[in-house]
């Protein structure tokens, strides 16, 4: 099973949650209004006058890896093609009961 974290600009939500739709993926959790900034070139969310914008994240536990595989792929391209989106996403192998 692969865990999926994804972080995004809030004005993607829906857009995010339509790609793991696409691919079947139905059960997540999403935290929102969440202060960051991107490590290399992205703008600060801060949720402040200056820096008013704010990220969601996703967390979602993917039981097939080709699956997740291309869930990520899905998002690699959603990025390239908007890159004011500040999309993140890291995955990594978890044992669940």
């Amino acid at each position: 099973m692969k865990a999926i974290f994804i972080a995004y600009s809030q004005a993607y939500n829906e857009e995010i949650i339509n790609i793991l739709e696409q691919y079947g993926q139905r059960g997540y959790t999403r935290w929102t209004d969440i202060g960051g900034r991107g490590s290399e070139d992205g703008v600060p969310h801060l949720g402040t006058h200056a820096w008013p914008e704010m990220n969601h994240a996703v967390l979602t536990f993917v039981q097939d890896e080709t699956k997740a595989s291309d869930i990520l792929s899905a998002l690699r391209r959603y990025d390239a093609e908007y890159p004011d989106l500040g999309l993140r996403a890291f995955s990594w192998t978890v044992d669940g009961v």
